[in-house]
């Protein structure tokens, strides 16, 4: 089924298409609820004040990099991510964030559960990033 509207992109990250007769060597496209996810990975994985002409972009969370593995800074990490994707991503609808610190063998990760809506075609789906803490105390 054809989603133009949720748009075509370049994929990333950035790689040379290699199965299709026509589009040898042209650059891999992430086309509609594909081209969403990956732009939600774009973000949650661009820290603000990274992109030279576009310093608000980004999401919050390296700047918890520091903090203890804990409730709080679960906390915080799932309000970033929110703040931003409302911000920078109006394709979807936020449903919720979980925050999962693995265990005890693993305190510097806590691993985020987005669940969103794409709002154009009503789907809703999971994805899963791994958030990583230096040196936590936890």
């Amino acid at each position: 089924m054809s989603k133009p509207f949720l748009g075509v992109g370049v994929g990333f990250p950035l790689s040379l298409d290699t199965e299709g007769l026509d589009t040898e060597g042209d650059f891999q496209l992430a086309a509609y609820e594909e081209s969403v996810r990956q732009s939600i990975l774009i973000i949650l994985g661009t820290a603000k004040g990274e992109r030279v002409m576009r310093p608000d972009f980004g999401c919050g969370i390296y700047d918890l990099v520091f903090e203890p593995n804990s409730s709080a800074t679960a906390g915080k990490v799932s309000q970033a991510i929110q703040e931003a994707l409302l911000f920078f991503e109006p394709r979807i609808d936020v449903l919720d964030v979980q925050i999962e610190s693995p265990s005890n063998q693993e305190r510097e990760k806590m691993l985020v559960d987005i669940e969103y809506q794409v709002r154009a075609t009503n789907n809703v789906f999971n994805l899963v990033y791994p958030f990583y803490l230096e040196g936590s105390a936890g």
